[in-house]
C-alpha cells in the first residue's frame, strides 16, 4: 500500500470514528465505574501496537502505564459529562469521552478533539504489572 493511500485510510477511519461517536451517548460516570472497576484494560490506536494499560481500582483510583513505561497513580472524576483523570506526575486534568461498542471501550481524548481514539484491546482481572525501579549490581 502506498504511503498516501495509508494516510488517506487513516484519516478516513478517524473521521468515521468521530462521526460514529457523535451519534452515541458517552458513558456516564456510574456506567464507566461499573464497567471498569476491578479490571485492567489495555488500549491501542486503530491498527497499531498497544498504547498503554490502566488498572481501575475502587474509589475511582487508577494506575496507568504507557506501553513499556513506569506506572503512574491517579484518580478519575466526572466533569461536564466527561471522565477526567489526574495523575501523580501531572495534575492537569486529562478528559475523555468513553463509548461502549462491540463489547469494548472506545475512548476519545477531549483535550484535543483531533487526536485519534483509543480502543480497548484486552481486559484482565489481574493487577497492572508495574516493575520496580531499576536496581544496579
Amino acid at each position: 500500500m502506498s504511503f498516501a493511500l495509508g494516510v488517506c485510510l487513516a484519516l478516513f477511519s478517524t473521521a468515521f470514528v468521530h462521526a460514529d461517536n457523535a451519534t452515541q451517548t458517552p458513558l456516564t460516570a456510574s456506567q464507566f465505574e461499573a464497567y471498569t472497576t476491578g479490571k485492567t484494560l489495555t488500549y491501542s490506536r486503530l491498527g497499531s501496537e498497544p498504547y498503554g494499560a490502566e488498572e481501575y481500582l475502587p474509589g475511582r483510583r487508577v494506575q496507568w502505564a504507557f506501553e513499556g513505561d513506569s506506572c503512574k497513580m491517579g484518580q478519575w472524576y466526572e466533569e461536564a459529562g466527561q471522565i477526567c483523570f489526574v495523575y501523580e506526575d501531572n495534575p492537569a486534568p486529562q478528559c475523555w469521552s468513553f463509548f461502549l461498542r462491540d463489547g469494548g471501550l472506545v475512548a476519545q481524548f477531549e483535550n484535543d478533539a483531533a487526536s485519534a481514539p483509543l480502543y480497548e484491546i484486552a481486559q484482565s482481572d489481574e493487577p497492572l504489572f508495574c516493575p520496580g525501579p531499576q536496581v544496579g549490581v
